[in-house]
């Protein structure tokens, strides 16, 4: 596997493979890289002749008294994770080379409509900050496919319409959650969470699954998130939100029949997100 960091390095790789006819994946990362991760490389292998992963903690999607310094960097454990899942080229570029200019002069790349509400109302402007460095990404690579996980249903659902939006020849891959044996989603910041927390976690997907087993029996939308936040905090979580949203993440409405459970939640130190798609069988949309 190549390890570059400079950008000039990574075009002059790039060119020569397009130059063998190679399709070229890329699988952004911010590190700290888990079994979730390492599934988007095998996805990404499959639809391509060479693989591109990137690691670099953004620091652009950050909020003030977020987890930017806290964030766990563990560059040599993810460079031999990547080789090992069979990754062609490792970018892990420096604040510095992506935003020259620093944030306060980087032009930004603002997604409308899904990005907002959600993790975007939680989180004021963290998708900008997702949106511009894929898309710097994207232009830097100038890649063929690239490979998101479906647990940031958020994040996929703005950079497919970004990719669609400025007409960028890209095909986006929404790749499946992995979960761990207990049904909690595989995320970085599950190693935040103590003993006790990590015990109580899947608590947030098995809240899902009984909310969706609900809505699919014909209860109502309004009863159905209510009886969910209810239960998150009886388990100790604190809600960030729990909303039911379109498969587009627009409103449900009396003619929506496949919709998306969506949920945030703190528990501890960490800020766990989660989604399950439901099928709604009647017209009630309240």
């Amino acid at each position: 596997m190549i390890t570059l960091d400079s950008i000039t390095d990574l075009r002059t790789t790039l060119k020569a493979a397009r130059a063998n006819g190679q399709r070229i994946a890329l699988v952004p990362t911010m590190g700290n890289l888990h079994q979730g991760h390492l599934t988007l490389i095998e996805t990404a292998r499959q639809h391509s002749d060479f693989v591109v992963a990137s690691l670099f903690v953004n620091p652009m999607q950050f909020g003030p008294g977020e987890d930017l310094d806290a964030y766990p960097r563990t560059f040599e454990a993810d460079r031999d994770a990547l080789e090992t899942a069979g990754c062609d080229l490792l970018f892990a570029p420096t604040t510095t080379t992506l935003y020259p200019n620093g944030l306060g002069e980087q032009t930004r790349v603002r997604v409308p409509r899904v990005g907002e509400g959600l993790c975007g109302g939680a989180r004021p402007g963290h998708f900008d900050g997702v949106a511009t460095v894929v898309a710097l990404l994207f232009n830097l690579v100038q890649p063929d496919v690239a490979c998101f996980g479906e647990k940031d249903y958020q994040q996929l659902a703005v950079i497919r319409k970004l990719v669609a939006d400025l007409h960028l020849p890209i095909e986006i891959i929404g790749v499946p959650t992995v979960r761990a044996a207990d049904g909690l989603a595989l995320s970085s910041r599950n190693g935040y969470l103590s003993a006790d927390q990590r015990a109580v976690a899947p608590a947030l997907y098995r809240t899902l699954v009984e909310m969706r087993d609900a809505l699919a029996q014909g209860d109502t939308i309004n009863r159905v998130l209510a009886q969910g936040v209810s239960a998150l905090e009886a388990a100790g979580f604190v809600p960030d939100y729990l909303e039911l949203r379109a498969i587009d993440l627009g409103p449900v409405t009396q003619e929506t029949r496949q919709a998306v459970l969506l949920g945030a939640a703190r528990l501890g130190p960490a800020r766990l997100i989660d989604n399950l798609v439901v099928s709604l069988p009647g017209p009630k949309a309240t």
